[in-house]
Parts: C-alpha cells; structure tokens; sequence
C-alpha cells in the first residue's frame, strides 16, 4: 500500500470534496442540504479567481484514493483565511490533520501573511484540540442556526509571525 501524500488542488477535486462534505457533515453533525452547495460555491470562486502565489489548496491521497483537503485564501493583506479542512473518516488518527494543517500555515507564512483566521463550529472536537496545539485561539463563539441545525459557531486565529521580533 503507498504512503499519504499531498497534492495541489486541481478543478476536477471539486466534485468529490463537495460530495464528500455533503456526505459527511450530514452522516456526523446532522447537516441538511444546504451545505453543500456552499462548499460548491467556494471552490467555484476559488476556481474562478484564486492568486497561486498567496492562495493554494491540497488534497491528501494515497495512490488515486482521495483522503482530505485543506485551503489558504486571502482574507485580508496581512491575513489568510483556512478553508475546507476535511479529512474522510479512514483517514484519522494517523496524522494527517497534523500534516495538512502544518503544510496550510508553512504556505501562508511563505506567502508573507501575519496570521490566518478560520471558522468552524463547536462540535468539531478533534479538529479545535489540533488547532489549539498549533498555537490557534479562539477568538469568538455564538450560538447560531445553520445547515438545518443548532450549533455554536466559532472564530479562530493564530499569529505566523512573531510580532516582538
């Protein structure tokens, strides 16, 4: 069996990252149809419009077999956004969250970024205690409805550079 490996996004990924979001935020936290089609709206204008040199994303595989994905956009000058952090359920626990986060804030440094901003939702357990190792605070959360659910929606962030240097 090959080893994981990373691998920029290309515009034929999309159709699996939206079918596999769709799949499993609705199987895991309850998600009705309207996720899905904003996962299709955001690699849509990704395609559309993205700068290669400050915005990039990844797919994990191992041979052809897709495993996850995770995307820098800008939001600002001086701040990236993370987007579309995904990992397929057999692909847990073996450290790839680690290595698609560490590969997302390696590139937004190198892009010149000062820090990077993410949203996501209270429920994510094990995606908030990796963010947390990686030196993410969280910097606000509220209760709201969404995708046909109650959830608590969060805002993260983190510094990519020292700001005393």
């Amino acid at each position: 069996m090959s080893e994981i490996a990373l691998r920029r996004f290309v515009p034929t990924d999309s159709q699996w990252l939206v079918a596999r979001h769709q799949d499993l935020y609705a199987r895991d936290e309850g998600f009705d149809e309207s996720f899905g089609p904003l996962v299709a709206e955001i690699l849509h204008d990704f395609c559309l419009d993205h700068d290669p040199a400050c915005e990039q994303g990844w797919i994990a595989h191992r041979g052809d077999q897709r495993l996850g994905s995770i995307f820098c956009v800008r939001q600002g000058s001086q701040t990236a956004k993370l987007r579309l952090f995904l990992l397929t359920p057999e692909a847990r626990g073996q450290g790839l969250g680690k290595l698609l986060l560490r590969q997302c804030m390696n590139f937004a440094r190198s892009a010149g970024y000062r820090d990077m901003q993410l949203w996501t939702h209270e429920s994510h357990h094990a995606a908030c205690a990796l963010y947390t190792a990686f030196g993410w605070q969280l910097l606000s959360s509220k209760p709201v409805h969404s995708f046909g659910q109650d959830l608590v929606e969060q805002s993260w962030g983190v510094q990519l550079v020292d700001e005393t240097a």
